[in-house]
């Protein structure tokens, strides 16, 4: 039966704004490598930036919702949010400041193989036989991206390969802490992971610099706070799209619309000549979004995503 052509704007296509909401997000992660280089060119590590963006961020959110803070009040499962989204951020945005962007942006994407992993243990939800498929699918294709010509096993071969696989499982396990906290305020999960990436990159770069790692921070120019201020205000700005989106979007499309992130930073990487598209990162980058994509396709239902189902990382 074909029904009737409906009325033409908003009414017809109820999903139009959420899904460019999530396309913005994406959008934003996808092509971020481009101003922490930047600010790292202009003598901000990678880390002293991240801690940055998030600081000024918590403190926006603050300015806007005070009372957030209440929403911690017998929740503990928000403080492992908060570690769990501040190793993402970390890693990620440490990693494409170092690394070949469209290398890291397809180890990180590895993502659903650990949340099928750590769903069993934290939300009980046991692999199903096609789940174990499709994370053979995902570890072939990490395989075939991690085998360099000359090295005998596929295994991380750089500072950036390990941060990556690093923040792809910190971020499947901040996913599913989400999931778990779907009670919980919007404000304290957006709180607990402004407040985890800026705290756990502040950490980190306190401890790097103790040990030699990280240089300490510049002198304030110009230039670079007002990047970091643009790259505070764009996360703001895509987790505020993030959770309007995942909440009035069903959760298959959501998630698959959240893959176009790799398309953005894998155009933007080349066409400025950070990343090289090799055969070898094709094939085993064609494998891991098959079963990223595989675990998003509609199984049977149809249930909006929670508001925040996804982080912002």
């Amino acid at each position: 039966m074909v029904s009737a052509p409906g009325p033409v704007g908003p009414a017809r296509f109820p999903a139009l704004l959420p899904a460019l909401a999530l396309m913005l997000n994406a959008f934003v992660w996808g092509v971020s490598w481009w101003p922490f280089r930047q600010l790292q060119n202009w003598g901000l590590h990678p880390l002293w930036a991240t801690a940055l963006v998030y600081l000024v961020s918590m403190a926006l959110l603050f300015a806007w919702q005070p009372g957030a803070w209440r929403g911690f009040r017998g929740r503990p499962l928000l403080w492992l949010l908060m570690a769990a989204a501040g190793l993402t951020n970390v890693g990620f945005n440490w990693a494409v400041t170092v690394g070949d962007v469209v290398r890291v942006v397809l180890l990180f994407y590895l993502m659903p193989a650990w949340t099928l992993l750590l769903a069993w243990p934290i939300l009980g939800e046991k692999p199903t036989p096609m789940g174990l498929v499709r994370l053979l699918l995902a570890l072939a294709g990490v395989v075939i991206v991690l085998k360099t010509d000359g090295a005998a096993w596929p295994v991380p071969e750089s500072l950036a390969d390990w941060l990556s696989l690093a923040g792809g499982f910190s971020f499947a396990l901040t996913n599913i802490l989400l999931r778990k906290l779907h009670a919980a305020p919007p404000t304290a999960r957006i709180l607990a992971m402004f407040g985890g990436g800026g705290a756990t990159a502040l950490a980190a770069a306190l401890i790097g610099m103790a040990l030699g790692v990280v240089p300490p921070v510049p002198a304030p120019q110009a230039a670079w706070a007002g990047v970091g201020l643009a790259l505070s205000l764009g996360f703001l700005v895509s987790n505020i799209a993030l959770q309007y989106g995942a909440s009035r979007i069903n959760a298959h499309a959501g998630a698959l619309i959240m893959l176009s992130e790799v398309v953005f930073a894998s155009l933007s990487s080349v066409a400025l000549g950070a990343s090289e598209l090799t055969a070898r990162t094709l094939a085993g980058g064609a494998l891991i979004l098959a079963a990223a994509a595989w675990s998003a396709w509609p199984a049977g239902d149809s249930k909006p995503a929670n508001a925040g189902a996804q982080s912002a990382a």
